[in-house]
């Protein structure tokens, strides 16, 4: 038997990864709707293809405690002390809001309190992967109201975590009593994860990382999650809130952004089989026989959220516009409803004949979401082309905490070091990755900003946030793992910018070919040590920076001209000598720079000389 599940569990989770999330993301719809529909057609009231749900819903539950661990690695201390204020004031007044007033419409329905509530709250929550998907894609990100829809997912995240400790001590209060002991039991938990993960975690992921061996960080990582979930289960609290304070203890080391890539495939995998599991519980029936009242709830749900959420947007002192694209951005349900949903049925919150109807409101709000935007698109049109200009916003977030980084830095050795320093002097946002953790630590303990990681790989580069990069910067002191980070980032953004180190000619050129403007290393300090030597003979500081920046003109003209026939041994020797001959002409015509230099075609030549074959620069 356990072998029959094994081979289920799989074979669902590709059809779904296959077939049917690819078929819905080409109709507009998330991939959420895709787990769900698939878990109802091989379910029992589908095709019957899994019958005992229950069992692949314990398996995928795991998805949700990785889900938690990510949702901790975001949320900083630091990060949600810059954004206090838009963060709980915003975000938690919109959830207290609209908490309160779909409970009550539940409680009115029929719903016990204690269910009433946590599926208000649940209700309350929105689409975090449908919300930043949708302000990235148009751009949004970082306008006015784009900031605050930001601020408020953050919140949303955030409370989710207390109301999935909470629930199990809702669920339990009605047979059993809270003790002390218990109290006691779920501290002592917390706080070993707490102190025993600030000891341990760093210094262990340091000496992993250390190996350079990808299979044994991927296991600390899992260990890490798991272990810290499985500390907190066994004092009888949620296991995702262990994931969850561990995920924050990491928020802010440099092993952030690898940790996520690591724990990335796993969360996607297991948290698309969780959705399944749901869709295979959902009872067709029930939902088929009661279309209005599904409906009516589809109606209340987006009503009151597009309420709440265009209110704060205007006591936000944001525009008529920019509050209704606000209410539009998160006004529908979110995936982790369904996670709330099934842990209050689990503890009997909720009953099954609600959860189901629950289920199916907030999947129903997911899948219209294409239609309610095209809707709202044609709205916000004829509004602005009324009202061009905004008002600015009151709630406005910090940028450094809310941007997402405009700059990506791939090797932050001495010469990434110098591009990582500028950027942080003027506050842009940036992510530096680096691979050897020796260098790592080094510049972490000089208060540098880095990231332990490969940038070579697709999955770091995308927890990084390279998609929202507008400049890639690629300072890697190796010239094959150079280009192959060039090559990568070329193949997953294609209109990037990408700024590389090349070591030599030879390695510009392959620089070139692949869209790259290339920066050679030495360049620079070259001619500033000629400049230098110019001046110590006597040279005028005038000339002698006109003279170097001639050589550096000509030089380019030449790395651009020998590009096009790079090749070409012969032809590139027959440039270089034709470019040497140039460019002492070009120096001889200065009229009087011969006799202020001394003997002028000397020093000419030596400053314009260059290998036959070029290699170093």
């Amino acid at each position: 038997m356990p072998a029959t599940l094994s081979l289920e569990l799989a074979l669902v989770l590709l059809v779904a990864a296959i077939i049917a999330v690819p078929l819905f993301r080409k109709l507009g719809l998330v991939a959420v709707l895709a787990y769900l529909a698939t878990g109802v057609l091989l379910g029992p009231d589908g095709i019957g293809v899994v019958r005992d749900p229950d069992r692949i819903l314990a398996a995928s539950e795991i998805g949700v405690v990785m889900l938690l661990f990510v949702i901790g690695l975001e949320l900083s201390p630091v990060r949600l002390a810059l954004m206090r204020r838009p963060v709980f004031g915003a975000g938690g007044t919109q959830v207290l809001v609209s908490a309160l007033l779909l409970a009550a419409a539940l409680l009115a329905y029929g719903v016990q309190w204690k269910g009433a509530l946590v599926a208000g709250i649940g209700l309350a929550l929105s689409s975090t992967a449908v919300g930043l998907q949708l302000l990235a894609e148009r751009k949004q990100l970082n306008s006015d109201f784009g900031r605050l829809a930001f601020a408020i997912l953050l919140f949303q995240d955030l409370i989710a975590i207390p109301l999935l400790a909470v629930i199990p001590l809702l669920g339990g209060v009605k047979n059993e009593s809270l003790t002390w002991s218990m109290v006691g039991h779920a501290l002592g938990a917390l706080a070993l994860v707490w102190f025993g993960g600030r000891l341990l975690m760093h210094r262990a992921l340091r000496v992993v990382a250390g190996t350079q061996a990808p299979e044994v960080f991927t296991a600390t990582a899992l260990l890490a999650v798991l272990g810290s979930a499985w500390i907190v289960q066994g004092a009888g609290l949620s296991p995702g809130l262990g994931a969850f304070i561990a995920g924050v203890l990491l928020a802010d080391s440099e092993y952030r952004h690898e940790l996520e890539s690591q724990i990335e495939p796993f969360k996607g995998l297991l948290l698309g089989l969780f959705f399944i599991a749901v869709g295979m519980g959902i009872d067709l029936d029930r939902i088929a026989a009661e279309p209005a009242l599904v409906a009516c709830g589809v109606v209340l749900l987006l009503a009151v959220k597009f309420a709440v959420l265009f209110g704060i947007g205007r006591v936000a002192r944001l525009s008529t516009s920019h509050a209704l694209m606000l209410g539009g951005t998160l006004w529908l349900g979110g995936e982790f409803a369904f996670v709330v949903f099934q842990e209050a049925l689990r503890v009997r919150l909720i009953s099954a004949e609600n959860h189901d109807r629950l289920v199916a409101i907030v999947g129903v709000s997911m899948a219209l979401m294409p239609v309610l935007l095209l809707a709202l698109d044609g709205r916000l049109r004829r509004h602005e082309a009324r009202h061009p200009k905004a008002e600015p916003a009151r709630y406005d977030v910090p940028d450094a905490a809310s941007q997402p980084p405009q700059v990506l830095i791939a090797g932050v050795g001495r010469f990434g070091q110098i591009v990582a320093r500028l950027l942080a002097a003027q506050r842009i946002p940036y992510v530096a990755l680096e691979s050897n953790a020796e260098q790592v630590e080094g510049v972490r303990r000089s208060g540098g900003r880095i990231q332990y990681g490969d940038p070579t790989r697709p999955d770091l580069l995308r927890a990084a946030g390279a998609q929202h990069a507008r400049l890639f910067v690629v300072c890697t002191d190796d010239p094959a793992s150079n280009l192959r980070a060039v090559r990568l980032i070329r193949r997953l953004y294609p209109q990037a910018k990408i700024l590389a180190r090349a070591r030599n000619r030879q390695h510009a050129w392959r620089l070139m070919d692949l869209g790259a403007e290339p920066f050679r290393e030495l360049l620079g300090t070259s001619l500033e040590m000629g400049e230098r030597v110019l001046l110590e003979l006597g040279v005028p500081a005038a000339v002698a920076a006109d003279h170097v920046q001639r050589f550096r003109e000509h030089d380019e003209a030449l790395l651009r001209q020998q590009y096009l026939v790079y090749d070409d041994d012969a032809a590139v020797v027959q440039g270089a000598r034709e470019a040497r001959a140039d460019l002492e002409r070009l120096f001889e015509a200065d009229s009087g720079r011969g006799a202020e230099a001394g003997d002028g075609s000397g020093t000419t030549t030596a400053i314009g000389a260059e290998p036959a074959r070029p290699s170093a620069d």
